[in-house]
């Protein structure tokens, strides 16, 4: 069997694995598999066809299996446990977070969730039920309950004892202790370099910081998310209603949550699901996008059926039918470009009905004076190209009316789809083309009905 000739230092590592796969060098590939860490792992796995990745897997280290199902995307992860046996995915959570582990045993068959919680021992079974009692996308649901806890009164040199007897048994990401009294009530914290560079003869009461403020169980994941962001948190600690310490969210669980909600956004501009497999099934993707292409006829058959009410207009003036997708094209545009900025402004709690006025105040100035000066030049060029003044000044005045139009629809839209429960990311767009087109096409051939025939 012959080896690839070239080198990891040449070419990347996913080709390199791509590269054994296709000489069934088996043997290679679980080598290379063995250096990568979980979420390159991971990457691999999603940049693979459905054959090669399965057969990748297969490959893959026991150990290495739960911290890599957790990096990959969900409709990746299910379709590769599928394939596994009930014994294989109980061995994979063994070396999951707790936080993790809450994520994906939800997505498990019943059978095999209550065969996961009995590997459990009593300790972590509680920690597990703890956080699957708070919603997925609350402070609760994102936090870890393994914590290091300390009491304001003992002294740094007894904290430095404690955590030498701890050893290995220290929670990963640990950069500060939690300060609690004997009824686990949450005081404040007490960060490492602090820690360390105190004399060790005072208490933690006169090192402690009381800057962190813990967030509530029931806080929004969003709100965390901005927070972290904001004041350059490495973790922070999650009290309960009275104020009793439940546990912890790190930086790394943040860095996931902001990373899925840039993909929700980015993939649902186009009717997708962030969790979108690039080699699924055919059938599969074929179903999630025959919805969006669905609606898409509709509001392409309205737009149609506006223009079918212009017919005798279209035949008298051959023009028109030329440059009316202008008209219709810039005011998508132009919407896209306000709905964006509202779309983002929600999702980062910065635009809200108490300020909703303000912003479309401004986009509206906005499409005003990009209305003016685009209506200037394509009434120009349509002018001199069609020797026509009055078709000039008709592309022009539909054009500033579909721009406002836009500017209004797209900075309303979002707020509205988003009290209504509707994801503005996913409906916004194709709402928005609806609008743009019908407003652009009605405008355009009403204008010309009334002043060119």
């Amino acid at each position: 069997m012959t080896t690839p000739a070239s080198t990891e230092g040449e070419i990347s590592r996913l080709e390199q694995i791509q590269e054994y796969l296709d000489q069934d060098s088996w043997r290679e590939a679980a080598a290379l598999l063995r250096k990568l860490q979980p979420a390159e792992i991971a990457h691999v796995l999603e940049a693979l066809p459905l054959n090669q990745r399965q057969i990748l897997w297969d490959l893959l280290e026991t150990d290495q299996d739960g911290e890599t199902l957790m990096e990959l995307t969900e409709n990746v992860r299910n379709e590769l446990l599928q394939n596994m046996h009930q014994d294989d995915i109980v061995a994979a959570t063994e070396h999951m977070d707790v936080d993790d582990l809450a994520d994906f045993i939800q997505e498990l068959p019943s059978n095999v969730t209550e065969e996961v919680m009995r590997s459990l021992d009593e300790q972590d079974r509680r920690r597990l039920e703890t956080v699957l009692s708070y919603p997925e996308d609350t402070a609760g649901g994102l936090m870890n309950t393994d914590t290091v806890t300390v009491r304001p009164e003992v002294t740094l040199d007894v904290v430095l004892r404690y955590l030498r007897q701890l050893g290995e048994r220290v929670p990963r990401d640990t950069d500060q202790l939690f300060v609690t009294n004997r009824d686990d009530k949450y005081l404040g914290t007490l960060r490492l370099a602090d820690l360390v560079t105190n004399d060790p003869n005072e208490t933690v009461a006169e090192v402690m910081s009381l800057g962190v403020q813990p967030f509530n169980v029931f806080t929004p994941d969003s709100d965390v998310a901005r927070r972290f962001e904001q004041y350059d948190l490495l973790s922070a600690p999650v009290v309960d209603e009275q104020g009793h310490l439940v546990g912890r969210i790190t930086v790394d669980d943040v860095v996931d949550l902001i990373r899925e909600e840039g993909e929700h956004q980015f993939m649902g501009s186009a009717g997708l699901s962030e969790d979108e497999d690039m080699f699924a099934p055919v059938l599969e993707s074929s179903k999630r996008r025959a919805v969006w292409l669905g609606i898409n006829l509709l509001t392409a058959f309205l737009a149609s059926w506006v223009i079918g009410h212009f017919e005798d207009t279209l035949e008298r003036i051959v023009a028109l039918a030329v440059l009316m997708p202008i008209v219709a094209s810039m005011g998508g545009v132009g919407g896209t470009q306000t709905l964006t900025l509202a779309i983002r402004g929600i999702a980062l709690g910065q635009l809200s009905s108490k300020n909703a006025g303000y912003l479309l105040a401004k986009e509206l100035a906005v499409a005003l004076v990009n209305g003016l000066l685009w209506a200037v030049v394509v009434g120009i060029i349509a002018g001199i190209w069609f020797h026509s003044t009055d078709i000039a000044l008709v592309i022009a005045a539909a054009m500033i009316i579909n721009l406002i139009a836009a500017a209004i629809v797209g900075a309303l839209l979002p707020l509205a789809l988003d009290k209504l429960g509707i994801d503005p990311a996913l409906a916004g767009g194709v709402l928005l083309t609806t609008v743009t087109d019908v407003v652009g096409f009605l405008s355009f051939l009403g204008l010309a009905t009334l002043f060119l025939l």
